[in-house]
């Protein structure tokens, strides 16, 4: 029975994908919604419909997803403002949903509309014309979740409405991508030996994480990726910024930081997790996405011979003890707990939570 209900939804979502593509020529909302709603009849009655639309094959199984997808982007007041976003009721969010009365308040931040180089003009600006859905010079366009839909010459939040439209404090149409260094090591009592949580008896993880200042929480230290930058460029570039205080060290300094920060991202490591990110400053035409990547020093000894200092965006930087008592900005949380996961160590007092 699961593997056929797996197969059902598989189905559904290669064929949402294939139209997707019509979708972002013909943006027609009412027509996309006729032709999808006999197949989305056919998938698991406990998979909600908004998670048909266009979300990798792989997030997708019979168990009913995380309702964290889509949440801290429908909050209010919207970040370093006082603009209230039009409420959003959960039952509307997907686009597959018709919604006749929605009425999204218009914002974009006055930073963004004066023209810094890290964002996109106006849509209706003259010699303007953003190639969505492509690689547009040396700026990404393209999503991490595959195609988006452009209406009236916006894109669309492919995770649904927010409440908002325009950019607010985002800089590029469409999607803005960042990149999630997760430094972690083992929890070790002053002999050297891995210190185990008294109730799971799971070894305890840590991991480098900074307070933001500009809301006061607490996250793992990255950043937006600059065009043409490399993922693994920002991933060392912003750890060094923000949990090491590079832009504030000599070039002597500078040089010496280099060699062990490098010692450290040639560490073994993985990538937690690649798409949206469920981030108080989306918007319906631009939103935040990531690729989050693991570097384990599993002895502890390539960390030594670095001294955190905070810097940049962040006000503090810190170790922090991994358990499902964090509380972080976005759903960073939820890299965490990956991350916990893929090393067997303590989440909750659960000791079956891995298992």
């Amino acid at each position: 029975m699961a593997r056929c209900c797996l197969v059902r939804t598989v189905t559904v979502v290669s064929l949402t994908v294939t139209l997707s593509a019509v979708a972002v020529r013909y943006p027609n909302c009412r027509l996309l919604n006729s032709l999808l709603r006999p197949f989305r009849e056919l998938a698991c009655s406990s998979v909600p419909a908004h998670w048909f639309h266009f979300y990798p094959v792989s997030m997708l199984s019979c168990n009913k997803p995380s309702e964290k997808t889509h949440n801290k982007a429908l909050t209010s007041p919207y970040p370093g403002s006082t603009v209230e976003r039009s409420k959003v009721p959960t039952d509307k969010v997907s686009w597959l949903v018709e919604w006749e009365n929605y009425n999204p308040v218009e914002y974009t931040a006055a930073p963004v509309l004066a023209g810094p180089t890290w964002a996109d003009p106006q849509i209706s600006a003259r010699n303007f014309s953003p190639k969505f859905n492509e690689k547009d010079g040396h700026v990404e366009r393209r999503s991490l979740w595959g195609l988006y839909e452009v209406e009236n010459g916006r894109p669309r939040n492919p995770a649904g409405r927010t409440g908002l439209v325009g950019r607010g404090l985002l800089g590029r149409w469409g999607p803005n991508h960042a990149a999630d260094p997760i430094i972690t090591r083992w929890k070790r009592d002053s002999s050297g030996n891995k210190i185990a949580h008294p109730v799971s008896g799971k070894n305890i993880l840590q991991f480098i994480a900074i307070e933001r200042k500009d809301c006061g929480e607490w996250a793992i230290p990255g950043g937006m990726v600059d065009p043409g930058e490399k993922i693994s460029a920002t991933l060392k570039r912003e750890f060094s910024e923000e949990a090491l205080n590079s832009l504030q060290k000599s070039r002597a300094e500078k040089e010496e930081m280099e060699k062990q920060v490098n010692s450290l991202f040639n560490l073994e490591h993985f990538v937690v997790y690649k798409g949206y990110v469920d981030d108080p400053r989306n918007t319906d035409n631009a939103w935040m996405e990531t690729e989050a990547v693991n570097y384990h020093d599993e002895s502890g000894e390539t960390m030594e011979n670095l001294l955190l200092e905070a810097g940049d965006d962040a006000g503090k930087v810190r170790w922090v003890d991994i358990s499902e008592k964090l509380k972080l900005y976005a759903n960073h949380v939820d890299f965490i707990k990956l991350v916990a996961e893929k090393w067997g160590a303590h989440w909750n007092e659960d000791s079956d939570c891995h298992k």
